[in-house]
Order: C-alpha cells, then structure tokens, then sequence
C-alpha cells in the first residue's frame, strides 16, 4: 500500500492547525452530538497514539508544548435558554465524558475570579484541550512509525509520502491511483469538477493570542478548566490563552494572517463575550491573531454533518479508480475526524460506499 498527501501547506498548517482544540460530545443545542460517544472514544484512541508517537521521539511534553491538556472543560451558561440546554445535558450525559453541575462558588474553586451568570456552572472533567497543530504532527508522526514497522513485518509493505504542493484538479491525478479521497476544507470547491456543486458555506475565523504581563503576578492556575460559552477561552499555560472565535459567513479568504484592522474588530467583538464570564481578562495582552477557513455543512434533521461519500460521477463517466469526498467538517473536525477517518478508510479500502453512514451520503441525493 502506497499514499501519496498532497498539501501545499504541510501537516497542520489550514485552519484546523489553528483551532482551539476544545474537545468534549456535547452540542449546545442537544444533548449529544449526532454519534458522539462514538466520536468522542474514537478521538481519545487517536489522541493517545499521538502522544505515545510524541513520547517515543522525544518530543517535549511540558506544559508549554502540550499536545493534550487534561483540565477538563467549564462552561458557564449565557443566556436562560442555555442554561436550558445545558441543564437537560448535565441530566443525560455520556458517561465517558461527565458533565457536573455546580455553583459560582464551586466555580471559583477551578477559576478564581470567574463570573457565573444565574448562579450555575458546567464542568466536564474529561474534556480536554488539544494542540492541534501539535497534534496532527504527531498523529503524521504515528504514520510514518507504521510505516517503517512495516518493512519488518509480514503484513505487506507501505509507504507514506507528503507532497507539498497542489492539485489544480482532479484529473492531474488520473490512473495514478486506485482511490483519491478529497479532504481540502473550504477549498474543496475551488477544483473544477467540484465548484458549485458541495452544499457547503464558508465562515472565516479569527483566533486571538493573548498573554499575561510580567507585572502581573497571579497566573491562570495550572489545575484550572478551559472555558466554554458564547465565546472560548483555550488556556495554554498559566500565563499564555487562546480566544475565539469570530463568525465571519461567506468569507472565501483562507489567508492565516490577519491585519492590524481585522485583529482589532476580532477583539472588540470578543473581550466583552468573554469579559460577561472572566473580567479578569482585562489583565492579559494581546500578542497575535490568527485565522482559518471553515467550510460549513448544511443543517439537517440530525444537526450539520459532514459530508461524506464516492464523487465519481462529479469527475466523469469513465474515469480511472475512485473519487472520495471528505469535507464539511466544520467546526468539529477535532471531534468527527476519527471515527470518520475510519469509516472511510475501510469504505475506500473494501470500495463500499454502503459502511458509510446514509445520514452522512444524503447530500448527494439532493445535489442530483
């Protein structure tokens, strides 16, 4: 077996390298997310094979370069509608990933000097923060690993290839392959067999970096929670945070740098979001900002999913081997990638289409 990565940016380096890597089942409006305790175990095992991937390189784990940070994730309610949601969530919960209701006193307890409007908190201590962008190298790194093992077993031999470039279209890459499978985000649509033909809306994204001065000696407890609510505070050290994200619809710029301009509408839009639940935000600096292109799904019965399946008669009739599409993951790629990943590896390995979910193929139905 030989795969070829076609990525002009490398590993990690769209919008999913600059998430926020906030990580838990749950949606804000139901109770779970459409099969999230699958999603969730299945991202967990990834996770693990990251880090032990890391380990065994000798890559740092310190808490400065973390790939998963395990603090666990608190999410104060917004709004009474919220607090609704949120509460029926805290009733019916998976139990691999708890959710525990608890008072702004408690709250403070994890963040001092957090604000928790009407007197109720959410905490998830299995949630994590992940690095994505350290992640999704150490998750390639796991890769390679399989990759050399495999000269010395009796499993076959393959070979993994990264190919920083482009492909303009599809078939620059006909009869080389027995199966392509597209995975491009919001740049899916700009091959010319696929443009105007994914029922997908683009959403640009501003992240912003803040860090606490030196002049300021209380730091962000090393055992506290990120945070979670209208918007998101990531921590990434006691003295080091990400916050987000903007929402900007219809955006088709996938540039990762952001003006002066750009960054400070970002903040003037987020601090008072963020303000509303850790006034204490007011002490932190901003250093940078960065941004990412989302490519978002259609809303269907069962929430926004990703779309998914064979794309072969978007690419022609007679064409050599098969096309797959892997795309709208949205905003939770971090969540959906593994137990997806898998399903479409064995879909394109066994060439059926049919070990795909029908909820995640029906785009295409109405596309026709």
């Amino acid at each position: 077996m030989r795969i070829d990565i076609y990525d002009e940016v490398g590993i990690g380096g769209g919008a999913s390298g600059i998430s926020g890597g906030l990580l838990h089942p749950y949606s804000p409006k139901a109770k779970l997310l459409w099969r999230g305790a699958e999603c969730w175990k299945e991202s967990l095992m990834l996770l693990n094979v990251a880090e032990a991937a890391a380990t065994l390189s000798g890559v740092d784990d310190s808490d400065d370069s973390f790939i998963v940070r395990r603090r666990g994730i608190l999410r104060p309610a917004a709004n009474t509608k919220n607090l609704i949601v949120l509460t029926d969530n805290a009733q019916n919960y998976d139990a691999s990933c708890r959710i525990e209701t608890i008072d702004e006193d408690t709250a403070q307890k994890l963040v001092p000097k957090i604000h928790v409007p009407f007197n109720s908190a959410f905490y998830m201590p299995e949630a994590v923060n992940v690095h994505p962008l350290r992640y999704l190298q150490a998750l390639f790194l796991a890769c390679q690993n399989v990759v050399n093992e495999s000269s010395t077993s009796n499993h076959g031999q393959k070979e993994l290839y990264l190919h920083k470039k482009s492909v303009q279209n599809l078939l620059e890459l006909e009869g080389e392959y027995d199966a392509v499978i597209i995975c491009l985000g919001a740049k899916a649509d700009m091959l010319p067999e696929l443009s105007g033909r994914l029922p997908l809306r683009t959403c640009r994204g501003v992240i912003a970096h803040l860090q606490l001065p030196a002049n300021i000696r209380e730091e962000y407890p090393d055992y506290a929670p990120s945070i979670l609510s209208d918007a998101w505070l990531a921590i990434q050290g006691s003295r080091s945070l990400y916050m987000g994200s903007t929402w900007e619809w219809k955006s088709r710029n996938s540039n990762p740098n952001v003006s002066v301009d750009e960054a400070s509408k970002a903040l003037q839009e987020l601090l008072p979001k963020v303000s509303a639940f850790y006034p204490a935000i007011k002490d932190w600096t901003f250093t940078k900002a960065n941004a990412g292109l989302r490519a978002m799904p259609p809303l269907t019965a069962h929430g926004s999913l990703p779309l998914l399946g064979c794309v072969n008669y978007f690419v022609g009739e007679n064409v050599a081997g098969k096309y797959w599409l892997f795309g709208g993951l949205g905003s939770r790629g971090l969540l959906y990638h593994a137990w997806l990943g898998n399903l479409m590896a064995q879909a394109v390995i066994s060439c059926n289409e049919q070990l795909i979910p029908s909820e995640l193929t029906a785009w295409k139905n109405i596309n026709r």
